[in-house]
């Protein structure tokens, strides 16, 4: 073992429990302490780098930061004793995950090696027989380094940092715990409740108020009234009544009958907050109807119990049709993704994305240059894990049989996307957690936010789903018409949906095939509107052609054509998934017919709104729409939100912005109407705000502007960036000049000389009962055969199910 001065020369530190401490796998890489020759880990900055011959990262990471020690750690999985007549694992009913000690799972081997030395070993408890040199005065020397230019040896510090390193959690093991840890808090309406008068709620026959239903019963812990619950996926059933009884009450808190337990625990929700709630005062807010808490027994499942058997019970059927196995796959291109936890939602979107070309030549082969000047940590730079994660699907490294006790192949282990997910979902209120997300949603913010990082860089590969949408607005009366052009990346489609006659009562609902041509002819039909045209002057109805995602007609057609198939209804006030097939033309999809050709002759356009006309103060809905998302069960001032926010563009325009807004915090508050069509050159805009923004590479002028005219709120002021990216913006000009007259049009997004031509590249498919549960799968096509990607599973699926997909992407041929 060689002698080496920098062991007791190179200051260390014992990492903080909190510290981030990459030892399960390579931060730019998927190698792992599992391969033959380990895992490096940084004795300065903790960082992972792979050992591999061909690659060596970790020398790669000593080249840049100069730091020489690292502890190897090489790791061999223990085989488990049968359980014999042991009892059974303890049932989860917690949403957390409660860490396991890795010691009983494996057995480890680790040694320090200085690089600086040449890469050799080196003796990790040098100094502890050694005889210190003691300075008066420093009684602590075990953590000195060097004192008026004298050595010291840092006798018990290597030690303490390998085994703080060997007992710490991981990083991706702590970005796993922080994201399931659901905790369930009280809140401000709960601590504040008052209830009406004593009233006695008698268990006996006890029914909702609104509905014969005796299951799934909520109490208002206001008034006492029992309402039935909404529907629960995999459970009870439910009308909605209790929701319903909020709405017209604003009676916002209520307690699950059949959970109650004398612990004085139970199912609390606040509609106010629209999450699940603790109540502290449970004992004394049921005392008020005669429930004593201490008599009580659990006689339900709670919501968490019902969450986690449904995850737990979810099994995607992987055998064919003749009941016999898909065949697996392996190699580049044929990787799959350990599900961390309800993360197939994101595995879906990454594998169809990393097999368009854009994303493949902008992350693959790694970018050796990029990671040798990167002055971020790999794991916190979105460069570096894109890149990763581009290795790990498209390298075919880590697509390998697992072989069985008895020789059969069981498929593949597959990479984890933890150190990925931490970092694109970090901040996010829903990415950020191991719920259920939407694969749809997901793909708008993963494109959003590469766009932001890669804005310096101009090699953005989202820009392949950019494309350029055509609005014309007519009126009614005096026929005249406004073209508007807007640059977007996807489509979003509300699938027409007709019932077959019933063969039974209790039949399910089936429904008739749809062409995806009927599609995308709903999607552009012409749409009445009210408006106020500023040519004739009158209160009239406008013809629009579909303004359900900005656009009716393609002005240019992108690279790749993102369709998400909007598959739910509203049915007492819950969101239900709609089976309706859609039938696929054979070979290339034509959309030149969609395309749009701007003002036509003998059109004439109506004249421009005055810049400072004023408008009313108080905002005027269309009526007809109002009700329609009323009796879906939106409440009214959500209802009114979404139809100003989407100018009265109609129910299913409000509806998905309803669907994208229920999470925003001020979501419930009134609404404050402008005075001026000016106002927003009134609206104050933080230096913080601004600095925030001019931090993702925009001109504080360009902040400025978003932020005035999004109303402050910085993520819709993002968003209007980059929609408004190739709009000129003069840094110089005042700031409360209006436009000039004839300004130049944003301009257009792709290339208006490519044609609409397009064949299905790949589909993500939605798998469960419901919107809020399920799984996603994504298929690809490659060569002549559809690919099933489900988690870590990869097979080849002859009979794909292309008619029953919530995602298509479309590449142009």
């Amino acid at each position: 073992m060689a002698a080496c001065p920098h062991i007791s020369s190179v200051r260390l530190t014992v990492p903080a429990s909190s510290a981030q401490i990459y030892k399960d796998e390579c931060t730019v890489c998927y190698d792992s302490p599992d391969n033959e020759a380990g895992l490096d880990v940084c004795l300065s900055c903790f960082n992972g780098g792979c050992t591999d011959p061909d690659r060596y990262h970790a020398i790669q990471h000593y080249t840049k930061s100069g730091h020489p020690l690292a502890l190897n750690i090489k790791r061999v999985k223990l085989v488990k004793d049968a359980r014999n007549d042991q009892e059974p694992p303890q049932k989860m009913t917690k949403i957390a995950i409660v860490p396991e000690n890795d010691a009983d799972l494996y057995e480890y081997f680790t040694e320090v090696k200085c690089f600086e030395c040449g890469g050799v070993e080196v003796d990790k408890t040098a100094g502890e027989a050694s005889q210190p040199l003691k300075e008066e005065g420093h009684s602590d020397w075990y953590h000195m380094t060097r004192i008026n230019n004298n050595h010291f040896f840092i006798a018990k510090q290597v030690p303490k940092v390998i085994d703080a390193i060997m007992t710490s959690l991981s990083a991706s093991r702590q970005s796993e715990i922080k994201a399931w840890e659901e905790e369930i808090v009280s809140c401000d309406h709960i601590r504040n409740l008052k209830q009406d008068a004593e009233k006695t709620v008698s268990a006996e026959g006890a029914h909702c108020a609104d509905c014969e239903l005796d299951e799934n019963l909520w109490l208002c812990l206001v008034c006492g009234n029992l309402g039935c619950g909404r529907q629960q996926y995999g459970g009870t059933g439910g009308n909605g009544h209790g929701l319903a009884h909020f709405d017209a009450t604003g009676h916002g808190v209520a307690c699950k009958l059949g959970t109650i337990t004398p612990e004085g625990t139970a199912d609390i929700y606040c509609y106010h907050c629209n999450e699940e709630r603790s109540d502290d005062q449970l004992g004394v807010h049921l005392a008020r109807f005669g429930i004593r808490v201490e008599a009580q027994q659990k006689s339900i499942k709670s919501l968490t119990e019902l969450s986690l058997e449904q995850n737990q019970n979810f099994n995607f059927n992987m055998f064919t049709e003749d009941g016999k196995s898909f065949e697996p796959l392996f190699g580049p291109g044929y990787t799959g993704f350990k599900n961390l936890g309800n993360s197939c939602y994101m595995a879906s979107v990454l594998q169809s994305v990393f097999d368009l070309p854009a994303f493949v030549s902008r992350y693959w082969p790694l970018d050796v240059e990029h990671l040798q000047t990167c002055a971020q940590d790999p794991g916190k730079c979105l460069q570096c894990q894109l890149a990763k994660v581009a290795d790990g699907l498209l390298s075919g490294r880590y697509s390998t049989p697992v072989i069985s006790d008895s020789g059969e192949v069981q498929g593949q282990d597959g990479i984890a996307p933890g150190m990925f997910k931490a970092l694109i979902g970090r901040g996010h209120p829903e990415f950020s957690t191991m719920r259920q997300q939407d694969s749809f949603e997901f793909f708008q913010h993963l494109i959003k936010i590469i766009s932001q990082t890669e804005r310096t860089t101009g090699r953005d590969p989202a820009k392949t789903f950019e494309f350029t949408n055509e609005q014309r607005l007519q009126c009614n009366d005096c026929k005249k018409v406004r073209y508007s052009r807007d640059n977007t990346t996807s489509l979003s489609i509300a699938v027409p949906a007709i019932k077959k006659p019933k063969t039974s009562e209790d039949a399910e609902d089936e429904y008739e095939p749809v062409t995806l041509a009927r599609c995308l002819d709903t999607y552009v039909a012409a749409e009445a509107l009210p408006y106020n045209c500023p040519s004739c002057g009158k209160n009239t109805i406008a013809i629009k052609y579909d303004p359900a995602v900005l656009t009716n007609r393609f002005a240019t057609f992108p690279e790749v054509l993102v369709v998400n198939m909007r598959r739910f209804e509203y049915q007492n006030w819950v969101p239900r998934k709609l089976a309706v097939p859609i039938v696929f033309p054979e070979g290339k999809i034509e959309l030149e017919k969609y395309r749009g050709h701007g003002q036509q002759p003998g059109e004439e356009l109506l004249p421009e709104e005055a810049k400072g006309a004023s408008t009313s103060a108080e905002p005027t809905y269309d009526q007809a729409a109002l009700e329609q998302l009323q009796m879906m069960g939106f409440p009214l001032i959500r209802c009114q939100k979404a139809l100003s926010a989407t100018n009265n563009q109609g129910s299913e325009v409000a509806m998905d912005w309803l669907i994208q807004h229920m999470e925003d915090p001020d979501i419930d508050d009134p609404i404050v109407a402008n005075t001026s069509s000016s106002s927003t050159s009134n609206i104050a805009v933080s230096p913080e705000q601004i600095a925030q923004l001019a931090d993702m590479g925009f001109t504080d002028k360009q902040a400025k502007k978003a932020l005035k005219e999004t109303g402050g709120n910085m993520e819709r002021a993002v968003e209007w960036l980059f929609s408004h990216m190739d709009t000129p913006m003069d840094d110089n000009e005042d700031e409360e000049a209006a436009p000039a007259a004839g300004a130049p049009a944003q301009a257009l997004a792709g290339d208006v000389t490519k044609q609409g031509h397009y064949e299905l590249s790949s589909f993500i498919s939605h798998k469960g009962p419901s919107v809020h549960c399920g799984h996603y799968v994504s298929h690809i096509k490659k060569g002549d055969q559809w690919v099933l990607y489900n988690d870590n599973k990869v097979v080849a699926d002859t009979k794909a199910p292309v008619g029953d997909a919530y995602m298509y992407i479309f590449k142009r041929v």
